[in-house]
């Protein structure tokens, strides 16, 4: 089975953590245990991940460097993110799999230069920061910021991802066996000139799940698991009526009233992936990504019936883990 595992935040740092590398180095540990297990199991394994706090981290750094004319812009910081985080993974990867080749690629994630996102920032990086810390960051540095639970961070645009431009050479290394970790961050985020066919980079981050999503489908993957601080979604989240979903299909996750900032994305991009290709997405357990699978543990979305007449496994079905 080819599997693109999409690792969230909590992977590499957790809310209100320093982030120190050491930190970090010890998350990715954790991470790579369970993702060693998809290899291990026979599985061919895409791994992607988020940047947000580092990411943000190092636009803080840039903008208050007083060597430098002007910062750094944020797709120049996202590579650097793909560089930082992808030695971490792969280095842990190499260690559980040493007869495996494991390799970070650098990835471009084209977007649309029309696209309203960029009129609207709604994607929350860096670490959180008191009201009054955000307005002196609007004030000195032009950030946006906006509430994020009972904190501020800053929110940057996260136009919709159309293509991921080095699908093909993932597809040419996963054939020959490598584990790649790649779209870290959702990818660096580039148009293209129309007249000149000439790539920019642009003032963004793209959603990781959403990339994650896209890239699966450019893969024909057959499974796209969601990694997460969470056993499973949740339906009526927040509220006493609150219950697991072992299993949904699109259509459900869809009518689910989701958190915005949270859950949401990931819902849609698993729902997505199933309605586009006919595979399975699963959302759940960073720690147990077999179990995501098998059925165990997490939300597994499947087709619906309609599919499933069409030759789909109904949902809620397990999943061979050795196919």
């Amino acid at each position: 089975m080819r599997i693109v595992a999409a690792l969230g935040g909590n992977a590499l740092l957790q809310r209100g953590e320093h982030p120190d590398a050491t930190v970090q180095e010890a998350h990715i540990h954790q991470a790579a245990t369970t993702l060693a297990e998809l290899a291990l199991a026979g599985h061919e394994l895409i791994i992607t991940h988020g940047n947000g706090p580092q990411i943000g981290l190092l636009a803080l750094e840039s903008a208050a460097d007083p060597a430098l004319a002007a910062p750094y812009p944020l797709d120049v910081l996202g590579a650097q993110t793909q560089g930082m985080i992808g030695t971490l993974l792969v280095r842990e990867l190499r260690n559980k799999l040493p007869d495996r080749d494991v390799v970070a690629l650098v990835t471009h994630t084209e977007v649309d230069p029309a696209d309203p996102a960029f009129q609207h920032p709604t994607k929350f990086i860096g670490q959180t920061c008191t009201k009054s810390q955000a307005v002196q960051l609007i004030r000195e540095r032009g950030w946006t910021m906006a509430p994020d639970g009972d904190d501020w961070r800053r929110v940057v645009p996260s136009p919709r991802p159309r293509t991921v431009l080095e699908a093909p050479t993932v597809r040419s290394l996963v054939a020959a066996g490598t584990v790649v970790v790649c779209a870290g961050g959702g990818g660096i985020p580039v148009t293209r000139n129309p007249n000149t066919g000439l790539l920019h980079g642009v003032e963004a981050v793209v959603d990781k799940d959403r990339t994650a999503a896209l890239l699966a489908g450019q893969l024909d993957a057959d499974a796209l698991l969601i990694l997460t601080d969470v056993t499973h979604v949740f339906a009526h989240y927040g509220t006493r009526h609150a219950h697991a979903l072992p299993a949904a299909t699109p259509a459900e996750l869809r009518a689910l009233d989701l958190p915005e900032g949270s859950m949401r994305p990931k819902a849609e991009a698993a729902a997505t992936f199933v309605e586009h290709t006919g595979g399975i997405a699963g959302i759940g357990p960073l720690d147990d990504a077999l179990g995501i699978l098998i059925g165990t543990t997490g939300t597994l979305i499947r087709p619906d019936e309609r599919a499933s007449r069409k030759g789909t496994t109904p949902a809620g079905t397990a999943v061979d883990v050795h196919s």
